[in-house]
């Protein structure tokens, strides 16, 4: 896929950044808040937050895991490589809604195998498309084949840019 950003952005205009109180960078162009598209995934991804679990790690175990780290996704890694990916809606649409057991259910049998992944020096834009034109909020960020972060739609949705991301929509409608 080659990278490219969202359409009716340019990216040479003056920039101003700085940081929000939860820490999300905000830009500013020329009066229009901006998202962070042309930083490096390495410097937007969630490193700290990043929850790794074997492939036959339960489904409560691993939501426990998630509700006490405050994240969304687990990464699932087996011999230190990435082989799937379980989300908040995995276990809605694949545990709950279906009737599985959540405490024998172990995430190999319902995780998303084979995810996408990104480059950590890839661009946050180059992320965010992935995430647009494929459906689905979280990217695992690998390097050397090794899974050393995740990246999520989230990181763009700090509340300051929430009507950036309407007049983002709008301007792809638009062209």
């Amino acid at each position: 896929m080659a990278e490219r950003q969202p359409a009716g952005f340019d990216l040479r205009e003056k920039v101003a950044v700085s940081r929000t109180s939860l820490g999300y960078a905000h830009i500013s162009m020329q009066g229009r808040e901006a998202a962070i598209f042309s930083q490096r995934i390495r410097s937007v991804m969630e490193r700290k937050k990043v929850l790794t679990a074997p492939p036959d790690t339960t489904v409560s175990k691993a939501a426990k895991l998630m509700a006490s780290k405050g994240v969304s996704a687990v990464l699932v890694v087996e011999n230190e490589c990435l082989v799937g990916i379980f989300t908040e809606r995995d276990a809605v649409f694949r545990v709950i809604a279906r009737g599985r057991d959540a405490q024998t259910t172990p995430l190999a049998d319902v995780m998303t195998t084979k995810p996408q992944t990104v480059d950590p020096d890839k661009t946050f834009g180059f992320a965010l498309l992935m995430m647009h034109e494929n459906g689905f909020r979280h990217v695992p960020v690998v390097e050397n084949g090794k899974p050393i972060g995740l990246v999520s739609s989230r990181n763009a949705l700090d509340p300051e840019m929430e009507e950036f991301v309407s007049e983002a929509q709008r301007r792809k409608h638009i062209c």
